[in-house]
């Protein structure tokens, strides 16, 4: 007797295998077997389990699997409107499903330390698309935005990213440094002490980022503690550390984060192990001084950070910040942008794409509600609108495979 057999597996993420007429019970069972070991690879590949820490150049999850933060840049708590921005455009879901359809696995949020002390009451024109928000505090929208990112399984990363909620940056906005007149060192150590207490039970909340972009004269160690940068980021690394002993602290440099030389010489030391990351940025070089070859690129940014990949005690790098015109039709920045992914790639590195937003929010040079020409969703914050960027990050999307090394030019015979 012949025997037909109708079945459909479905394999992980929606990858589904239909089989309508199967010769017998060991074909069956056979793809059946195919099916869960498909599956089983696919979960074991994309999920992480948090708290995270460090082990030499790498981030590992609490079950000891190597990771890759691949994150995008979330901003607007940091700027005057003091909420995340899009709330305006679309249901707070709607973005948070946009973020996982791009394929990251964390997101950076900026926070200003006036958004966090002065905790106003968020405008109504900035939240008309979540009427749950309206009336809301700043803190308030900042907690419903975290929370729901952890449902959706994305990590957190804090950053600290001005103290007066504006645009960022320049040598003179008053934001250079880690504190200033209105928010002084003090502060800015009890504020990263309250905001990490405020999330210490939110297991997805991964990592503190100190301070964004140090500049205004700061420097890596030296003789004066108001601009000595390496010793505050001790001081404030060990303050989240008091507050959650679980967060990954990220540390940016001087320079804009662009310039981490003196990190190999003086690196920093927390009073818990394992926590340590650091995090350079990286923006296409202005008019007249772009890059003529990836070779060029490579030992210029070998210079600034990348030579940390093969020093020790070993620290793993975060590129917290880079991005570029979203058609990648803007000439030498875009041409930058494919060699900067190329590099990130060939030294298995983690990032954060900046940004994600599709429009502004007010500031210093901005304009509210204009168009984000950087971001990756569109005005509507419910499509993406620079597929070929995304395209080329999830690239880069992967889990880390093993200890990075640096890409080496051969040696001339």
């Amino acid at each position: 007797m012949k025997m037909t057999f109708r079945f459909a597996f479905r394999c992980g993420h929606g990858a589904q295998i239909n089989e309508s007429r199967a010769a017998g019970a060991v074909l069956a069972g056979w793809l059946l077997v195919v099916c869960l070991l498909i599956g089983t690879t696919t979960v074991a590949a994309q999920q992480i389990r948090p708290p995270l820490h460090t082990s030499g150049h790498q981030i590992l999850d609490a079950a000891d699997h190597a990771v890759r933060l691949t994150s995008v840049n979330w901003y607007g708590f940091d700027e005057k409107e003091y909420v995340a921005g899009g709330l305006d455009h679309a249901p707070l879901e709607t973005i948070i499903a946009q973020i996982r359809a791009i394929g990251v696995n964390s997101v950076r949020l900026p926070w200003a330390n006036e958004t966090l002390e002065t905790n106003p009451v968020v405008a109504d024109y900035a939240v008309k698309a979540n009427p749950q928000f309206r009336g809301k505090r700043a803190m308030d929208v900042m907690d419903a935005v975290i929370a729901a990112l952890g449902r959706a399984d994305i990590m957190v990363i804090l950053d600290n990213h001005v103290g007066r909620a504006d645009w960022c940056c320049k040598d003179a906005d008053g934001n250079g440094l880690w504190y200033s007149a209105a928010y002084p060192e003090p502060k800015w150590l009890s504020d990263w002490e309250s905001i990490v207490r405020r999330y210490k039970n939110q297991p997805w909340v991964v990592g503190a980022d100190l301070r964004n972009e140090l500049r205004s004269g700061a420097q890596w160690g030296g003789d004066d503690p108001r601009l000595d940068w390496h010793a505050a980021s001790e001081r404030g690394g060990n303050a989240v550390l008091g507050a959650n002993t679980k967060l990954l602290v990220m540390v940016e440099s001087p320079e804009y984060s662009m310039d981490f030389s003196g990190f190999g010489k003086l690196p920093v030391t927390l009073r818990i192990a394992n926590r340590v990351v650091y995090s350079p940025h990286a923006y296409a070089p202005p008019a007249g001084k772009a890059f003529q070859s990836y070779d060029e690129l490579q030992q210029a940014y070998d210079a600034r950070a990348g030579y940390l990949l093969r020093s020790e005690p070993g620290v793993p790098l975060w590129v917290g910040e880079f991005g570029t015109c979203q058609t990648l039709d803007c000439g030498d920045r875009g041409r930058w942008f494919r060699w900067l992914v190329r590099y990130l790639r060939e030294n298995d590195l983690s990032w954060s794409y900046w940004p994600l937003n599709g429009t502004q929010s007010s500031g210093e040079s901005r304009k509210y509600d204009a168009l984000e020409t950087f971001g990756l969703l569109t005005p509507d914050y419910q499509h993406i609108a620079a597929p070929e960027i995304v395209k080329m990050l999830q690239t880069i999307e992967g889990p880390r495979k093993s200890e990075p090394q640096l890409t080496r030019r051969p040696e001339k015979p």
